[in-house]
């Protein structure tokens, strides 16, 4: 078989070149067990002996570097000072710098990441690094693809990226951030309503409300800012051929940005007193209590009743204010004055706007469609799926084709392919790259063949280099530990909290605080979805104290649990409900209590597919409904609706007119109320009627802050 090599490597693309060099060099180093001259590295590693003495310094330099940046980093022997450049120094790669330390997982951990795999499988932009992150951590184990179907829970994330456009995006600022490398990109401001060019050092990645977003020092505004990725236009390019631009502050939180709220996104303006009244003090504190600090109302505070007084730092007191409204008369600005008094001026704007006729600019015809994407696939590869590194890729492959060399047995393709997501023509390209990767003087780490529908391996004696888990690539490390915090402790196994102590253990670091971190959707409602997922694994029915928050009420439930579903605004139990008779989705943040009872249930058979009943619902914009309002948004506004909405009509002042489907008019009344005075609904007209009789009835309810009178 190994006469077969020469011919390979004539057939290997150009673009691969420097993943031969890299795997090879990684490959000569630890099969030497010593420190190795430069000149020994250029004779004996293919892809250096061709070249001359500045070429090889350039390219031997940068792939380094680039090893480096990828967690592999090489040790170098310096001489004294009378000898000098990198001739003379010896180079080696031990091995606690290339294998992953050996982490035991208990079979509930294994579980719960077979479980996190398959859930986000074409749900989530970090899909395939993950894949191979799993396999490499799981190293000895079951395959993780090889999970049970988990028809427990549902995913329903906008994790994924929107495009391949923005994957591409996410994985050049992934290495940007990696290899500390300034960015350059056209970025359209929507504040200013203007498109620019901007020079970034990128510092952090966060992933919040269904958004991927960029924190980093903006050079043109010299201060760190925030950048939706959505919001880039074109590509992303590096701003120079440096190896490294620029070193983070000491100073700069990466977290930071993750922990603020939506109205505390910018530079702060000043800190807000609201007065919360009792039946949703206990929610906030829950859902926002760390965005600030909640006590109980004091005498002096200006509180209009019994209640907390929940004071918080701000930096766009129109995010502030459109929060304080969508909690209608349970809450009440008392400080500061403008803040409060702008509260006034937009419930009275709504108001005005709901009464009588509203007269509307003329139309400039229709909007045009919006771009449809590709929908959900729990299986193959998304098209918003970040690729992964194939230096990953690879290091994996050659591990599995050597361990099946060991055990002198064929590996099926099919296998192959599933656990790495593999097409043929990838498959055979990478096995020709790996025949080629040698660890000096001539001699080749593996050769593999694919015969019929199986791959057959000849392993070389010191091919075991790769028969080990290598460390993981950032990119891997990153996407482990955020599919991890997607799920927090919502999934049936409880491992996923203890298998990521582990794996930050084994890794020496917390990949989220270098790159990538899943911000937090509402409060902590773990406790809920323990007391859920138990129910609905011993289908016993749940008792629900729950929060009605569009009619402001409280309600007890006796519900039959069928799933555990992810949506944009947090997770949710679809379930029976035995009062309506009927499928309703209960959001887990908003059941004060829980109770399994000792009463089971046989599942209906006509609600087995729940999925299919929600019908997508939680992964968009929309809600179970049976109507579609048409709905005035201002020309202020008009940018942001059609981010999220979709727009039926353009209007000659700027305005819009979008389509906000509605489950009841309390809702309706809640979505309009968060567009603080920039929405009004047009039709249908007793929706319109009803919403102008409940802001009636919220402007008389709210008492005058005794700051603000």
């Amino acid at each position: 078989m190994r006469a077969h090599a020469p011919t390979i490597l004539l057939r290997v693309a150009k673009d691969t070149e420097k993943l031969i060099r890299q795997l090879s060099l990684i490959s000569f180093l630890m099969a030497q067990k010593r420190p190795v001259s430069a000149l020994e590295i250029k004779r004996e590693v293919e892809g250096y002996s061709d070249m001359n003495d500045d070429a090889f310094a350039r390219r031997f330099y940068a792939d380094r570097a680039e090893l480096e940046s990828l967690g592999i980093t090489l040790h170098i022997e310096k001489p004294g000072d009378s000898l000098q450049g990198y001739e003379s120094e010896l180079y080696s790669l031990p091995p606690e710098n290339f294998y992953l330390d050996a982490i035991e997982f208990g079979d509930d951990e294994l579980a719960a990441l077979q479980t996190a795999l398959h859930l986000l499988d074409g749900e989530f932009a970090y899909a395939e690094p993950l894949r191979l992150a799993l396999q490499q951590v799981s190293w000895g184990r079951p395959s993780p693809l090889t999970s049970p179907e988990a028809g427990s829970v549902e995913v329903r994330m906008t994790a994924k990226a929107d495009g391949a456009e923005i994957s591409q995006r996410l994985s050049k600022i992934e290495t940007a951030i990696s290899r500390r490398k300034t960015i350059e990109f056209t970025y359209y401001t929507i504040e200013r309503d203007a498109t620019e060019q901007r020079e970034v050092d990128p510092f952090h990645l966060v992933y919040r409300g269904g958004q991927f977003y960029l924190i980093g020092h903006s050079h043109e505004r010299d201060a760190v800012r925030v950048f939706r990725l959505s919001r880039i236009e074109g590509k992303v390019s590096y701003a120079s051929k440096a190896e490294h631009d620029f070193t983070a502050p000491e100073d700069y939180d990466r977290r930071d940005y993750a922990r603020r709220s939506e109205w505390q996104l910018g530079e702060i303006r000043g800190t807000a007193r609201i007065f919360l009244r009792e039946r949703v003090a206990w929610l906030v504190e829950r859902d926002f209590g760390g965005y600030g600090e909640i006590r109980p109302a004091r005498k002096g505070d200006g509180a209009p009743g019994k209640g907390s007084v929940f004071e918080t730092e701000y930096a766009s007191a129109r995010q502030m204010v459109a929060w304080v409204l969508h909690w209608r008369q349970n809450a009440t600005v008392l400080d500061p004055p403008e803040l409060a008094g702008e509260v006034g001026e937009r419930l009275a704007l709504l108001r005005e706007r709901h009464e009588g006729e509203f007269e509307t600019a003329r139309s400039h015809g229709s909007a045009p469609p919006p771009l449809q994407h590709a929908g959900r696939s729990s299986h193959g590869r998304s098209e918003a799926s970040i690729r992964p590194e194939r230096f990953a890729r690879l290091v994996t492959l050659a591990g599995m084709l050597i361990e099946a060399a060991k055990g002198e047995e064929r590996i099926a393709i099919a296998d192959v392919r599933g656990r790495l997501n593999l097409s043929d023509e990838e498959l055979s390209d990478d096995i020709d790259l790996l025949n080629v990767v040698n660890f000096g003087g001539g001699t080749y780490v593996l050769y593999a063949e694919l015969i019929g529908d199986e791959v057959e391996v000849d392993a070389e004696p010191y091919g075991d280099n790769f028969s080990r888990p290598a460390r993981l690539l950032p990119l891997e490390a990153k996407a482990l530990v955020a599919a991890i915090d997607l799920f927090g402790d919502h999934l049936p196994q409880s491992g996923l909290v203890s298998a990521r102590e582990k794996i930050v253990t084994a890794l020496g670091h917390d990949p989220s605080e270098e790159g990538l971190e899943i911000a937090a959707s509402g409060g902590d409602d773990s406790g809920v979805a323990r007391k859920v997922n138990d129910a609905i694994a011993a289908r016993r029915v749940l008792a629900i104290h729950y929060y009605k928050e569009n009619e402001d009420e409280f309600t007890k439930r006796e519900i039959e649990p069928y799933q555990l579903a992810n949506g944009r605004e947090g997770w949710y139990v679809a379930s029976y409900d035995r009062k309506r008779s009927d499928i309703r989705h209960f959001r887990l943040d908003r059941i004060k209590e829980a109770e399994v009872t000792k009463e089971s249930f046989e599942p209906r058979e006509e609600f087995a597919d729940i999925a299919a009943i929600e019908g997508g619902w939680l992964s968009g914009d929309q809600v179970p409904a049976a109507d579609v309002a048409r709905v005035w948004v201002s020309p202020e506004r008009a940018r942001w609706a059609r981010e999220e909405h979709t727009v039926v009509e353009e209007l000659a002042d700027g305005a819009l007119v979008i389509e906000v489907p509605y489950g009841s008019q309390d809702w309706l009344l809640r979505e309009v109320l968060k567009g603080a005075g920039d929405f009004v609904v047009l039709e249908p007209e007793d929706a319109r009627e009803a919403i102008r009789a409940e802001l009636a009835t919220d402007s008389a309810a709210q008492p005058a802050p005794a700051k603000a009178a």
